[in-house]
């Protein structure tokens, strides 16, 4: 990126339409991002039926979860400089593999233990994916219409984590827990056929030019143990935050510099520590992680407060919960047309003006007009998430080189991710304070309504920090170019 306020391709005028070719491609993308979405919702509603099924306690089962999630984490930057180095399409086509076959040992897998390293290689293959669908977005997509295909990669990864739930539930009553991972068999046959058919192919000549440098194996294994250590100290503990959370934190900074010493230290390093100067890069990084903070308190929060507040029951509480996704699935490729036609960095405002207006709803109308309220702010919020998304990534993808489009999308991906752990440890913390409760889950109405309402202060709060860093990241002569 050179310039700090990008000029959207198309902007302002109608996008040209998308050839025919472009749009199998992107088909194959938009199903790898659904897998990648599905396999974390999906495993979710399962976890009560593994515990009784494994004879296990809850904190053993949320390990199905936790090692897919970290799985992700961990290993997505590595994943995507993997497919700048060694050819994106050959990459990807192995990772809709380990994901397709990691299903199936999931599927059968006799014992928790083993249950648990399967997600973990899933998990592997999710992190492929969800690094290199963005990436190839440059590669197949004209530049016009590169906010319509983010759109539509953010209404797959909304339609993934809607469907999870219901699809599970169906699933586990009528056939049992095992076809939770089954189902993954055709749609990821489908992707791989898909991907196979219609992804170009990659470049040789630049990919054995980039592949001299080698890959960067300690600066991947210090990311990934400093990740880990910070994922595993902020979700560890069930709200409690004991000697072994500050003991992770701890060597999660040792980590991080460890890291940052050795990328100033190797020739082909995994992230080129330049390329944190580009203003615009760097602000969206920090844009996603706040953002992704606030999304997530709509989801630790929003069920104490409609059971335990609203008194709904548990379908209810379900169907209302539904919304949000549903309204982010219908609105992602709306959004991503409003980028192609007004433009990237003026969208990114936009998405985060709604997300600050749906983040004071939160806090205000659900006290005055119950779940009528509720439901009003969310469908301000979300639809303004998804705008930001596609117009985020839209900004920040659009002019990489090519050599750097995978580690890019990885870092993307990742401080995404990062925000929602975050958000779920951080958010819950805020709510539980402020509901001045020992035990959340026998607190009054009155208590979780209070909680509810300070929670999306500090939410709104941090909208207003996104919407600040963007408006920040767009004054002259405050960007720097992408290290190639």
């Amino acid at each position: 990126m050179s310039k700090p306020i990008p000029t959207q391709p198309g902007a302002g005028a109608a996008s040209p339409p998308m050839p025919p070719a472009a749009r199998w491609a992107l088909a194959s993308l938009s199903l790898s991002m659904l897998l990648s979405a599905l396999g974390t919702s999906i495993a979710n509603v399962g976890l009560p039926t593994l515990a009784q099924a494994f004879n296990a306690s809850f904190q053993e089962v949320q390990w199905i979860v936790l090692a897919y999630l970290l799985a992700i984490t961990t290993l997505i930057v590595g994943a995507g400089r993997l497919g700048d180095i060694f050819g994106r399409r050959r990459l990807l086509l192995a990772g809709i593999s380990l994901f397709t076959a990691a299903s199936v040992l999931c599927a059968a897998a006799p014992t928790l233990g083993l249950l648990v390293a399967a997600r973990a290689l899933q998990g592997l293959g999710a992190a492929v994916m969800m690094a290199l669908t963005m990436a190839f977005v440059g590669e197949t997509v004209p530049k016009a219409r590169t906010g319509s295909a983010m759109g539509l990669l953010g209404t797959m990864s909304a339609v993934g984590t809607a469907l999870g739930p219901s699809l599970g539930g169906v699933l586990i009553a009528g056939l049992g827990w095992r076809t939770l991972f089954f189902v993954n068999l055709p749609l990821g046959l489908l992707a791989l056929f898909l991907a196979w058919r219609h992804l170009p192919p990659d470049r040789a000549a630049g990919a054995e030019k980039t592949g001299k440098a080698g890959f960067d194996v300690l600066g991947t294994l210090l990311l990934a143990l400093a990740l880990a250590a910070y994922a595993l100290a902020v979700t560890l503990g069930r709200g409690s935050f004991g000697p072994l959370n500050i003991a992770l934190l701890l060597a999660a900074a040792l980590g991080a510099g460890l890291f940052v010493l050795a990328q100033s230290r190797v020739a082909s390093p995994l992230l080129r520590l330049a390329m944190f100067r580009d203003r615009v890069l760097s602000a969206s990084l920090v844009m996603n992680v706040l953002v992704a903070t606030v999304m997530m308190a709509t989801l630790v929060v929003g069920p104490f407060y409609l059971s335990r507040a609203l008194g709904l029951g548990t379908a209810m509480v379900g169907l209302v919960l539904s919304v949000g996704p549903v309204i982010s699935a219908l609105s992602g490729v709306v959004a991503g047309r409003l980028v192609d036609r007004l433009g990237a960095p003026a969208m990114v405002a936009a998405g985060l003006v709604a997300m600050v207006a749906g983040s004071a709803a939160l806090s205000v109308l659900p006290g005055l007009f119950g779940l009528a309220g509720y439901i009003a702010a969310i469908a301000v919020l979300t639809p303004g998430y998804q705008l930001f998304q596609a117009a985020n990534n839209t900004v920040v993808m659009v002019d990489v080189p090519p050599d750097r489009r995978g580690v890019v999308s990885g870092l993307l991906n990742l401080s995404r991710n990062l925000g929602l752990i975050t958000g779920a440890s951080v958010m819950g913390a805020v709510f539980a304070f402020a509901s001045a409760a020992s035990d959340i889950t026998a607190a009054s109405p009155e208590a979780v309504a209070g909680g509810m309402r300070i929670a999306f202060v500090v939410a709104t709060a941090l909208a207003v920090a996104a919407l600040t860093v963007a408006l920040g990241s767009r004054a002259p002569g405050r960007a720097a170019k992408v290290a190639a």
